[in-house]
């Protein structure tokens, strides 16, 4: 039997949603409460009305005195950037409000949307500051998006090791000991800690939550992969880490964390540019162009995988926030979840030179027993969240 698959495809028990968002019981870094089915995502969205976000502005204005360069020599830290409204707003905030220095660092993955390419182009005009961009060359991103796809079950794994690898490489070899990412993810979204934890950026985190429990080494030897190729993918070592006493915080720690306010702020003051194309898998205009499949086909495979997808994400952030209703999000949910896009998936397999039913043979190795089953005429099944 192919790996992933279940020895029995009977039913599973029956999938749980919370009652608050759209979430099922499985999503990632997420735990249902048993006697109100509030999800931890929600209970700690709503810590956000509690914080006095003043006081953790003046706690961010420390940190970054501390480590600010004190004779200008040096930049005062680096803002792993992407070029989409996140990366404006981070840069926005440390480089407009705070006054610093920063180094913008990008990992580039080759598959841009046109007007993502744009925002990150303009972004050392836009804010004045310098930026270095990492490309890899394009025949290794061809064959760890299919050695990603095999191994992992996710052909942009390449993408997340890079965002999160080499802005730490950069930050040892020009000895910036301070990096300051975005939102926390699995605090903002799945709820895994509270936001008065104030958690910071790790080597275990990085390897554990962001890269899946994978690491470069993985891939060598499939399709053809050489070590010497991955050189941007290896994470520094403890003892260089300690050595420069690097600190890697997250900037929704320490600011009210709201991605329309964010998007509609960059548009308005920086002409940074949403899509242009409606997506084929949700609603939201102002995510994911760094990666034209990122929306697309990298999300079909987390709805073959778990069961929801990108409008489920986008729905339940959006819930959290006061912008839409739960029966709004499940209609979204029911409108957008399931689709398999059809031109993000005919420009990904051209680009990888891979057929289609290749592509669905290794999707189906991934999916979670607890939530698939097949029928007597042998279709995949689920329960949905509209069936509740």
């Amino acid at each position: 039997m192919a790996k992933g698959l279940p020895e029995s495809l009977s039913r599973p028990k029956r999938m749980r949603y919370c009652k608050n968002c759209v979430y099922p019981q499985i999503s990632i870094f997420l735990t249902l409460n048993d006697d109100e089915e509030i999800c931890s995502g929600c209970r700690v969205a709503q810590q956000k009305d509690t914080i006095d976000w003043d006081k953790r502005g003046k706690m961010l204005e420390q940190i970054l005195s501390e480590n600010k360069s004190v004779d200008g020599s040096n930049y005062d830290c680096i803002i792993p950037v992407s070029g989409g409204k996140d990366s404006y707003f981070q840069t926005h905030v440390i480089k407009n409000v705070y006054g610093l220095n920063p180094l913008l660092v990008t990992y580039h993955g080759n598959n841009y949307l046109p007007e993502g390419q744009r925002n990150l182009d303009r972004m050392r005009e836009v804010f004045g500051v310098d930026h270095l961009i990492f490309k890899p060359s394009v025949d290794l991103l061809v064959r760890m998006n299919r050695a990603g796809l095999k191994i992992q079950g996710d052909m942009n794994w390449h993408a997340h090791c890079g965002i999160i690898t080499y802005p730490v490489q950069v930050a040892i070899k020009y000895k910036i000991p301070l990096i300051i990412w975005g939102e926390h993810g699995p605090t903002h979204i799945g709820g895994q800690h509270s936001l008065n934890d104030l958690v910071e950026m790790n080597a275990r985190a990085r390897k554990e939550h962001y890269l899946r429990g994978f690491d470069w080494d993985d891939f060598v030897g499939t399709e053809g992969i050489q070590a010497n190729e991955l050189l941007w993918a290896k994470y520094p070592s403890d003892e260089e880490i300690e050595d420069l006493d690097l600190r890697q915080i997250h900037l929704g720690n320490y600011v009210h964390w709201d991605e329309n306010i964010h998007a509609q702020t960059v548009l308005e003051r920086y002409d940074w540019e949403p899509a242009r194309q409606p997506f084929e898998r949700t609603y939201r205009m102002f995510s994911n162009l760094d990666d034209m499949h990122e929306n697309g086909i990298h999300d079909y495979l987390k709805y073959v995988k778990f069961g929801y997808g990108r409008a489920t994400d986008h729905a339940s952030k959006d819930i959290r926030a006061g912008k839409m209703t739960r029966q709004e999000g499940i209609a979204m949910v029911r409108k957008y979840d399931h689709v398999k896009s059809r031109r993000d998936l005919e420009r990904w397999l051209s680009y990888v030179d891979m057929s289609e039913n290749e592509f669905d043979r290794i999707c189906d190795t991934f999916r979670d027993p607890r939530v698939w089953w097949k029928d007597e005429d042998g279709n995949w099944c689920k329960d949905n969240i509209w069936d509740e």
